[in-house]
């Protein structure tokens, strides 16, 4: 039977919910059975209806011309259409777009829909949207039971000025969050994020990394593993031993919180900081960051190492600060004083250490209070107890100034209760103490030191085959005692000298050392590796 009908809308009405009644047979078997009316699609309106009979029980419509179909909340609308009653089915062709309960827009040149189960195939130009963001593809399988859509040969969502591409994907219409899958990429106007696995959600923009992924801004690139990044405000955490990296620094911990707007983190557990630009790396248990200022406050057993010629200085303390300066006078060359003066800076790196200092290289360590360093001078500046050793020799004062070069002991200036004790290979103390030490360093060993101020000294005299023969105390405005290989080998007074020597056999006790005498070996700092521990 053939039936024509056009510009008929209200007849064509009737007759056609006629026919959607008169077609609602059994299923046959092995589908589900038709419960109600309400689950069949229904056809609403069409130019043009021509109903085939397939077989004694099959019938079906053929829809031309601004067609319009239902079934529960769903609407349908196609240029064409083929409508299976007994089966539930409808194969949709051109122009489709389907409005799911008025929140979930379809459009797509090609459907073939299952009314039983809701399931929908979209075939060509492929495009949803939620009203938030906007899925494209060539194909899309959509579940409108569960509200969930599904791409398996390559997708794209855009959502404001955010593309995301992926060769899978799945939407899920009720939490409006899309899953996707493998060769994802993310790119915004501010950065690109590439991952094998990443959860969008559309409505706060909020992006969940469950796989390895990059993300990247031209200057600053973030490796992670898992955590999520909101796009809105830039906010983000990062686990799985993330890596935030860019031209002059490096991030590594087992968990990062950032703002990638300002620049500012917080890194806990197992951190490295690397300055690469400086040649300073810290290490601790905690760290807060930022890569615009370049500063980081470093605690939970905090490590700085510099970086040396021939050597690493490694700092301890219980509080690490360092940051960025601007270098106004543009320092270059050997002389400049920056942490890599042979490159010329536009700034400097200065740094703080705070309670239980310990300093350590091969050939100097120290331990002090609190410490402050310079790039502008490559001073060490050692307070509140401070002590120095250097090979045989150890320093004290109220405060000690260390002039490096390249992060090597260059120049030693001891302000205050000044104190040198040099131990000879017998186990004998050289001693030297004034107001004032200045000292001179070559190769890592003290070259001469001189004191001033009330100066005093005590040294054990040696024949040339280095056989001790007695002790000299001296008293004078200014001594200067002269080191090679690490020993003793000269001593020089300035005005009003006054001394005694003692035959070796014969030193009073009491004479054998100065007042203020404290040999301080248990303190120092034998490897590297104490300053890693409690």
């Amino acid at each position: 039977m053939n039936l024509c009908i056009a510009r008929l809308p209200l007849i064509l009405g009737l007759l056609l919910f006629s026919f959607s009644g008169m077609t609602q047979q059994p299923p046959p078997p092995g589908q589900p059975p038709v419960a109600d009316s309400g689950r069949l699609v229904r056809i609403i309106r069409a130019d043009r209806l021509t109903m085939i009979k397939v077989d004694s029980v099959t019938e079906k419509y053929v829809l031309a011309g601004h067609v319009e179909l239902q079934q529960g909340q769903t609407l349908f609308y196609c240029d064409s259409a083929v409508k299976d009653d007994r089966q539930n089915t409808v194969e949709a062709f051109g122009n489709i777009h389907i409005n799911d309960g008025d929140s979930v827009h379809t459009y797509a040149q090609y459907l073939k829909y299952l009314g039983n189960s809701k399931l929908a195939t979209f075939r060509n130009k492929v495009r949803l949207t939620d009203g938030v963001g906007v899925l494209t593809t060539d194909e899309l399988q959509y579940d409108m039971n569960a509200g969930i859509g599904t791409y398996d040969k390559g997708g794209k969502l855009v959502n404001g000025s955010t593309v995301l591409t992926s060769k899978e994907g799945y939407y899920y219409a009720d939490t409006r969050e899309v899953y996707f899958r493998q060769q994802v990429k993310l790119v915004d106007p501010e950065y690109t994020m590439a991952t094998d696995t990443l959860l969008y959600d559309l409505n706060r923009e909020l992006a969940t990394f469950v796989s390895a992924t990059t993300i990247n801004d031209g200057r600053t690139t973030i490796r992670t593993r898992s955590g999520f990044y909101d796009l809105k405000t830039g906010n983000a955490s990062f686990g799985s031993r993330p890596v935030i990296e860019d031209s002059a620094q490096l991030v590594i911990a087992d968990s990062i919180r950032y703002d990638k707007r300002t620049g500012a983190g917080v890194a806990v557990g197992n951190v490295l900081y690397r300055d690469t630009a400086q040649g300073l790396t810290i290490l601790a248990g905690q760290t807060e960051f930022n890569n615009g200022s370049k500063q980081v406050l470093a605690y939970r057993k905090p490590v700085m190492i510099l970086k040396q010629d021939s050597d690493s200085l490694y700092v301890a303390a219980d509080t690490l600060i360092s940051k960025v300066i601007p270098d106004t006078a543009k320092r270059r060359g050997p002389d400049a004083g920056a942490i890599k003066p042979e490159t010329a800076m536009d700034s400097i790196r200065i740094f703080r250490a705070y309670r239980h200092v310990r300093i350590f290289s091969d050939s100097l360590q120290g331990v002090c209070d609190s410490l402050d360093y310079s790039g502008a001078d490559s001073v060490f500046r050692l307070f509140r107890d401070p002590v120095l050793w250097a090979r045989g020799s150890q320093v004290t004062g109220d405060t000690i100034y260390l002039f490096t070069r390249n992060q090597n002991p260059d120049k030693l200036l001891v302000l205050e209760n000044g104190f040198s004790i040099n131990r000879t290979a017998e186990g004998f103390f050289n001693q030297i103490r004034g107001n004032t030490l200045n000292g001179i360093f070559r190769d890592g060993t003290i070259d001469y030191l001189r004191s001033k101020g009330s100066a005093e000294s005590l040294y054990y005299l040696q024949n040339e085959d280095s056989s001790y023969f007695g002790l000299n105390y001296a008293k004078a405005d200014a001594i200067t005692m002269y080191f090679a290989n690490k020993e003793l080998k000269r001593v020089s007074w300035v005005n009003t000298v006054e001394g005694t020597t003692y035959p070796f056999r014969q030193i009073p006790e009491e004479k054998k050392l100065l007042k203020g005498f404290k040999w301080q070996e248990p303190r120092r700092p034998k490897t590297k590796y104490e300053l890693f521990i409690d």
